[in-house]
């Protein structure tokens, strides 16, 4: 016989079940790589965690004192959910700003040349900074904790809340990857603060949007931060201090379709990025 006979062993097609595992295995080590980071340079979540922390003690006891909270409560009790929610939304220019530092030092084209999963880099990226972010959630809760601040509505309650605000950074992990493989540079990532910082501010992190112009108040409330910090207000049996719109009225609700809608965008959108780089 002169033709050679292909092995049917050895040709076959990757199985599901296979294919399955090799993409949980590229995930876990993209991730790994991320935290292994984190693990070298510990110093990294302590700058990130700088401003909110900063914020707590500055808003808590320098302007505690003069605001004041539509309904009556303490104004500590109502701004510490706030700033949980600010950090955790804070959080996704992080993402972004890692992301295209990898691309620009020809990281992410290296792992485009391995055969690895199209979505591992996505999300592996993603489970790494939502494992940072319980860390992040778990030391700005010890020191509101250390400077009064309660969760008085239970404990499954208050891990509810904890679950919405994980939820929140969740889904904006999605839009951090896809911006960081969209901008040019680690500078221009940078400049994205800028953009990012009056969006977190325009919401209830700090006061109610009952208190600002009726323009800016609508936009405050349909922030998705302002219904996750609203609902977890309500978890955790802080003042809340809500205006009447439908959106404040149903802020659990809106807590969790908002994260959902937000990934369900920006996931794919930041897959489809990862494989079209360097085409």
């Amino acid at each position: 016989m002169t033709a050679l006979e292909q092995n049917p062993v050895t040709t076959g097609v990757r199985r599901p079940r296979a294919t399955a595992y090799w993409a949980v295995s590229d995930c876990w080590n993209i991730a790994r790589r991320v935290l292994t980071h984190y693990q070298r340079q510990p110093v990294a979540i302590v700058w990130q965690l700088g401003f909110p922390i900063l914020s707590l003690l500055l808003y808590g006891y320098v302007f505690g004192s003069a605001m004041k909270v539509p309904g009556g409560g303490d104004y500590r009790e109502f701004l510490m959910p706030g700033m949980f929610a600010m950090t955790m939304a804070m959080g996704f220019m992080n993402t972004a700003v890692a992301v295209v530092t990898d691309a620009s030092k020809g990281v992410v084209d290296r792992f485009r040349s391995m055969p690895m999963a199209p979505s591992a880099f996505a999300a592996g990226r993603g489970a790494a900074d939502l494992v940072i972010a319980a860390a992040e959630l778990a030391i700005l809760a010890a020191t509101a904790l250390l400077i009064g601040w309660r969760a008085d509505g239970g404990v499954p309650a208050a891990l509810g809340g904890f679950g919405l605000l994980l939820l929140l950074r969740f889904s904006l992990i999605w839009v951090g990857v896809w911006l960081g493989m969209l901008v040019p540079t680690p500078e221009a990532a940078g400049g994205l603060y800028a953009v990012a910082f009056p969006v977190t501010m325009i919401s209830s992190t700090f006061v109610s949007p009952s208190l600002m112009p009726d323009w800016l108040g609508f936009l405050a409330a349909w922030n998705p931060i302002s219904s996750t910090a609203t609902a977890v207000r309500e978890l955790f049996g802080n003042p809340v201090a809500g205006g009447g719109t439908w959106v404040e009225e149903h802020a659990l609700l809106m807590a969790v379709v908002w994260p959902l809608v937000l990934t369900l965008v920006f996931l794919p959108l930041a897959v489809r990025r990862f494989q079209r780089l360097s085409r």
